[in-house]
């Protein structure tokens, strides 16, 4: 099992150092999308105060021409805080700081999802549009070789694994229940955790979350995840379809409900909403994997619980359906849908945002409009 070499420096040496007091100071680490859209990035700086609220944070800055996002003739990017939550690595009064990124001139990078997002969902905040994202990854060693698997091969076929419970069926609980406890700690809205259908993949859920809430929550969970493997010495992969062959791939399926859909008689705003995405398909599955499709194409084939890429579908409890109904929706006439399409690696700006602009403004055709 190939682990990274920082994993094997000893924990207990370090953990001295983590236990000095740090005086009147405090640390604030600023967190990043970078240019591809998935990968995230960070840097700390010292405060000499504990910042209470996002308006309390400076703005920073970074080369851009490092992390795919300028050239470095001109490579000054703008960090603006949007999010704050409580450090589970160095523990209070630290902190962790979600930032939108802006070019020189001040206009959103290009990976930068947030503000559109934010500005769609202000336009509807009155309907408390509710998102709930269960975000699936597999763990690999730094080989990329799925965790726990056999070096030279495969574990058994697909069945013992889903919810799993012993050392031959749930690999890598350790991470998961880290990563669990340090979301809480956080404040990120995580709301279960699950072994997933192929080994070495989980699933973790955060949500309800209102409006732009979702993504920020998310963005921070993936961060958190990314620096609990780190010490471990192992990589959470979020491609959607990480083992090609006969196992499942990973998707991040997202729960949509509004105000009215979870009143008596909200039936009839999902089946009216769920008729808007059918004619808008194309356009949801370009803002589903930040590759406009490429990466979901690998993963929605119509096999493996997925529906699939180029056709639109929905029903009751059918897991190989474009957008899910739960059974107990159908019979309570209210409550939420699922939509299965978005990929593990997706932007959840992008596809909260396309959400709303479908289903709520009644947007039309292939392109967003401009508000």
């Amino acid at each position: 099992m190939a682990t990274s070499a920082s994993a094997s420096l000893s924990k207990t040496i370090k953990q001295q150092y983590m236990e000095l007091p740090q005086g009147d100071k405090v640390q604030a680490m600023y967190i990043w999308v970078d240019g591809t859209g998935e990968g995230l990035r960070c840097k700390t700086r010292t405060l000499d105060f504990e910042p209470k609220s996002i308006e309390d944070l400076p703005e920073w800055n970074f080369d851009g021409s490092s992390t795919y996002q300028a050239e470095g003739s001109n490579s000054d990017m703008y960090l603006i805080p949007a999010a704050m939550f409580r450090d589970p690595f160095r523990k209070d009064p630290n902190k962790l700081i979600l930032c939108e990124v802006q070019k020189y001139n001040r206009k959103p990078a290009e990976t930068n999802l947030r503000i559109t997002c934010n500005k769609v969902m202000e336009m509807v905040r009155d309907q408390h549009p509710w998102f709930g994202m269960e975000q699936e990854y597999t763990i690999l060693g730094t080989d990329g070789h799925p965790f726990g698997w056999p070096s030279n091969g495969f574990p058994g076929p697909q069945g013992p694994y889903y919810c799993g419970v012993g050392a031959d069926k749930a690999y890598g609980r350790d991470i998961v229940e880290a990563h669990y406890r340090a979301c809480l700690y956080a404040g990120v809205n995580i709301c279960g955790t699950n072994a997933e259908v192929m080994p070495a993949q989980w699933e973790f859920q955060v949500g309800p979350c209102e409006g732009i809430d979702m993504g920020d929550h998310l963005w921070v969970a993936r961060f958190i995840l990314h620096r609990v493997c780190e010490d471990f010495g192992v990589v959470a992969s979020f491609d959607p379809k990480p083992i090609p062959g006969n196992w499942n791939g990973a998707g991040c399926h997202t729960n949509f409900s509004t105000k009215e859909m979870r009143e008596d008689g909200g039936l009839k705003a999902i089946e009216e909403s769920i008729e808007k995405l059918g004619k808008r398909h194309e356009y949801h599955i370009r803002a589903y994997d930040p590759k406009g499709g490429l990466d979901n194409a690998r993963r929605l084939t119509g096999h493996h619980e997925t529906s699939n890429i180029h056709e639109f579908s929905a029903g009751v409890a059918n897991r190989g359906a474009s957008i899910r109904i739960p059974r107990s929706v159908g019979q309570e006439k209210r409550g939420y849908f699922e939509d299965r399409r978005p990929s593990a690696n997706c932007d959840p700006y992008g596809v909260t945002e396309a959400l709303i602009r479908t289903c709520l403004l009644s947007e039309e055709g292939e392109e967003p409009t401009d508000y």
